[in-house]
């Protein structure tokens, strides 16, 4: 007995230095260079990354660990710094010119940025973050830098990998540079803990860039429950918008460029039209976005493309829309369409199941997470026009199929809160902190 208490003792006296050594970070310095969590999502490089660390930081704000996000100014009149919500504090560091940077020049403005970051740490005491979380490669390169400087843990989520994109690109698409495949290889090495959408991308980083299986985390990213969801319905929403009621609407929300594949839907439409010529009148395909990366080359392209096929009657093209409305497009829509060539999570596909609509997407990257098959929507192998047509011909010929895949979507949606993804990732950086004491105590031993 004396002993199993002694036992006992020793257990609860490690628990409680266990528990020391596995405190939460209070300020973490989050990382995103080459797109502002102040821009509109779905414009220029804007998308599911901005909203990931908007939400993401919120929710950690929300759980007592407060985030300063530095991002590279893209206008003078930007004040230095903006408090996006209480606890969090956007900084906006100058490097290079303010317009007209593309993402592919960023590069060559990590060093400045890197002093900027160096700067605003500068007129602080020392230990003032105590962990660097880095978004994209770009963000990587200043977060290892700055990691290394100010003694604390870095972690880094990829988003997307340039090894992956090459292997999957679209027709028209422009291979990723080596440089960033030497940085991201990096990066990887000099990471204290990598966090990964899914399951699939925490393979693809151990089996594409060597890294140690034990600093791979996988955090699903989270949905805004409250901004999506089925609100007032389908009619209400199609109402909202001047849509008609009894189309059927396959709908595009994205970044306008071949990665996303926009193109496909339009093919799949041409084709659905051709077997079916009594659908023009009841189908409306609306594309809401602007055109990015590789799509800026030729930013008319999909309208020609519509007039090319013989649909444009039918398609409409939307710019852009804020959150709210971005809502609404889903709700009103019978399928969101989402046949991309590589997506690490495919933020978008949770978003429009929580707002009720089920989803046809390429069975890609993150998206066989994200979505169900045959359940919340259907996966298509590939990216051939004539397999999404055939899913579009179901809908169109069964409208209970929107309902109820609708139902089954916002229920499944249910389980990707942010608030789990936050405390998922708090507990990502007690491990990095926990991870790096150790680094340093076994260097100095």
């Amino acid at each position: 007995m004396s002993q199993y208490v002694s036992r006992l003792g020793r257990r609860s006296t490690a628990a409680s230095s266990r528990l020391r050594l596995h405190r939460r970070p209070r300020r973490v310095a989050m990382l995103s260079v080459h797109t502002s969590p102040l821009h509109q999502p779905g414009t220029g490089d804007a998308g599911g990354m901005n909203v990931y660390i908007v939400e993401l930081a919120q929710r950690l704000a929300a759980i007592n660990i407060e985030v300063e996000i530095f991002t590279r100014a893209t206008t003078g009149t930007l004040p230095p710094k903006v408090e996006l919500a209480p606890g969090v504090l956007v900084r906006h560091i100058d490097a290079g010119p303010y317009e007209g940077l593309a993402k592919e020049d960023l590069p060559a403005q990590l060093c400045a940025f890197t002093h900027g970051a160096m700067q605003a740490w500068a007129g602080h005491r020392p230990g003032y973050y105590d962990l660097v979380h880095s978004h994209y490669w770009l963000s990587g390169h200043v977060g290892w830098l700055a990691a290394e400087r100010w003694g604390t843990p870095l972690v880094h989520a990829m988003h997307t990998m340039a090894k992956v994109k090459n292997a999957a690109l679209a027709e028209d698409d422009t291979p990723e540079p080596a440089a960033r495949v030497i940085g991201e290889t990096q990066i990887v090495r000099a990471a204290d803990r990598l966090i990964a959408n899914t399951a699939e991308e925490a393979d693809e980083l151990v089996r594409h860039y060597e890294a140690e299986q034990s600093k791979v985390a996988v955090v699903h990213p989270g949905v805004n429950l409250d901004r999506f969801r089925p609100a007032d319905g389908r009619a209400a929403a199609r109402a909202r918008l001047g849509l008609p009621q009894d189309a059927l609407i396959p709908l595009f929300a994205g970044r306008i460029q071949p990665l996303k594949a926009p193109d496909v839907l339009l093919r799949a439409v041409a084709v659905l039209l051709e077997e079916r010529p009594d659908l023009r009148s009841h189908i409306v395909v609306p594309v809401v976005g602007g055109p990015s990366g590789s799509g800026l080359a030729k930013p008319e392209g999909l309208q020609k493309l519509a007039a090319r096929l013989g649909i444009a009657d039918v398609v409409c093209f939307r710019p852009p829309v804020g959150q709210e409305q971005l809502a609404d497009w889903f709700r009103a829509a019978s399928v969101l369409v989402m046949p991309s060539y590589s997506e690490s999570f495919g933020l978008v596909a949770i978003e429009a199941q929580a707002s009720g609509t089920p989803v046809l997407a390429a069975a890609v990257g993150g998206l066989p997470v994200a979505v169900r098959h045959k359940e919340t929507g259907f996966l298509v192998p590939g990216h051939d026009p004539v397999d999404y047509a055939r899913v579009l011909r179901d809908f169109a010929d069964n409208r209970a199929l929107a309902e109820r895949m609708g139902a089954a979507a916002a229920w499944h949606a249910k389980s990707f809160g942010w608030d789990t993804a936050a405390a998922a990732t708090a507990d990502v950086y007690m491990a990095a902190m926990h991870e790096h004491r150790r680094h340093v105590r076994s260097h100095h031993g």
